[in-house]
Parts: C-alpha cells; sequence; structure tokens
C-alpha cells in the first residue's frame, strides 16, 4: 500500500487543529503526518494532543521553504503532499488524488479547491485552473503561479530531479518549485475540488503582498528563456 506524506509548516497558526483533523480524518490509512514548528512562539499548546499521532519537530524560524525542506527530508512516504496549518483537506483528498495519479501514471498533480473564512464557511465558487494543453500551461505558468500549493500531491523521486524548495525565496518558493517541476514533468489536474483555503488577515499573501510581487518577477525572469524555449518546442511538435 503506497505511503503519503503530508507535511505541515506551523507558525504562529490558531488554526492548526483544523489542519490536523482533517488529516487524521482522511479516509485512506497509510498516511505520514509531519509538523515542522517554524519558531513559533503562540498556539504550540493547540498541537500537544497529537503528538502521538505525528511526526513532530521543532526548528529556528526560516521560513515555509526551509521548513518544507525539512519536512521533505524526514518523510519516507511514496508521495508528498503539504496543508499549511490554516487550511484544510477534504477526507477523501489523499485517496481520490493518489487513485488518480495512479491510474494517470502521473508524478505531478494538483486539484481544485473552495476558499473559506475565519469560521470554516465557504466563500467562493471554485478556484482551481487549469489549462487545456502543455503549451497553455507553460504560457501561463510562465506569467504567474497556477497552482495551489496545498492541492499538490508529488512523487518523492521528483525531488531527487528538480531538487528542494529555494530557501532564499520567503514568498514564492512554491512557484519556482512548479516551473522547475513543469520543465520535466506532466501536470495533471483532478477537477473536483478537495481543498479548502483559508482566507484571513493574517495570512502571508496579505500582509506582504507587495513583496510577493516583487518575488513573482524575479521567478518570471529566472525561468523566462527556459520556458520560452520550452514553449517553441511544444509548437515545433504540434505541427510536425
Amino acid at each position: 500500500m503506497l505511503k503519503v506524506s503530508v507535511i505541515v509548516p506551523f507558525f504562529n497558526c490558531p488554526f492548526i487543529s483544523h489542519a490536523l483533523d482533517s488529516l487524521l480524518n482522511q479516509n485512506y490509512n497509510n498516511i505520514e503526518i509531519i509538523v515542522i514548528n517554524d519558531g513559533s512562539t503562540q498556539y504550540k499548546e493547540k498541537i500537544i494532543p497529537y503528538l502521538d499521532k505525528i511526526i513532530y519537530t521543532e526548528k529556528e524560524n526560516g521560513g515555509t521553504a526551509s521548513a518544507l525542506n525539512v519536512g521533505i527530508q524526514l518523510a519516507t512516504g511514496d508521495y508528498i503532499c503539504w496543508l499549511s496549518s490554516d487550511d484544510i483537506y477534504y477526507p477523501q483528498k489523499i485517496a481520490l488524488q493518489l487513485e488518480f495519479m495512479t491510474i494517470n501514471n502521473a508524478l505531478f498533480s494538483h486539484t481544485n479547491y473552495y476558499a473559506i473564512n475565519t469560521r470554516g464557511r465557504i466563500i467562493t465558487p471554485p478556484l482551481g485552473f487549469h489549462p487545456s494543453n502543455k503549451i497553455e500551461i507553460l504560457k501561463q505558468i510562465s506569467k504567474g503561479n497556477i497552482i495551489n500549493g496545498c492541492s499538490t500531491m508529488i512523487n518523492k523521486n521528483v525531488f531527487t530531479r528538480v531538487g528542494l524548495f529555494d530557501e532564499t525565496l520567503l514568498y514564492t518558493h512554491d512557484y519556482d518549485l512548479w516551473v522547475r517541476i513543469i520543465q520535466k514533468f506532466d501536470l495533471h489536474y483532478l477537477s473536483e475540488p478537495l481543498l479548502l483555503s483559508r482566507i484571513h488577515e493574517n495570512m502571508g499573501t496579505k500582509k506582504y503582498a507587495s513583496f510577493i510581487k516583487e518575488e513573482n518577477k524575479m521567478v518570471i525572469n529566472r525561468h523566462k528563456d527556459t520556458l520560452t524555449q520550452l514553449i517553441i518546442e511544444c509548437i515545433a511538435k504540434e505541427n510536425l
């Protein structure tokens, strides 16, 4: 039975118990839950009731990318998922996504998702976005991030090929990694919403919007030439 490791970076998040409950309530049993405390000073007590059910590590604060990298290195699963400590998985998330990946021989996939508010209520229609073909995927991701990181499932061998998250990128480490993966592997999409992504005032995307904008430009420029060449090659193949 395939094992799935779910990494939960934790930093001063009051919603951590909701995230962990959603993992313990999965209808797929062979799951390894790895919580990386990234130097938190608040809400650590909320993790105590779960310590006998999770792998728990504390580290100095270094950002989400560093926490994810520690988790990946600890993981013993065949597949890696990431759940932010303020988000929630549907009970069938891991089972359905793993089945989907197995059927499609996929090494990298993402799913549809909803946004929720602080009370856990859905406040949007499904937000997942997946272009119709490889050329469109490359074009869209060359402009910005189209993947919710917490909706992903990644075969662990992928990291051997492309490396881990870039810890120098505090906010767009996920975008940079997806671009590196897409250069070597196909991106598969499961259209069923399986994630609830929480919107709140203390979330990084709101607090650090201007920094994120600048980092996005940096990632776009970093990969621009490679993606442009890949698009040209894909168009050429289609025209053969």
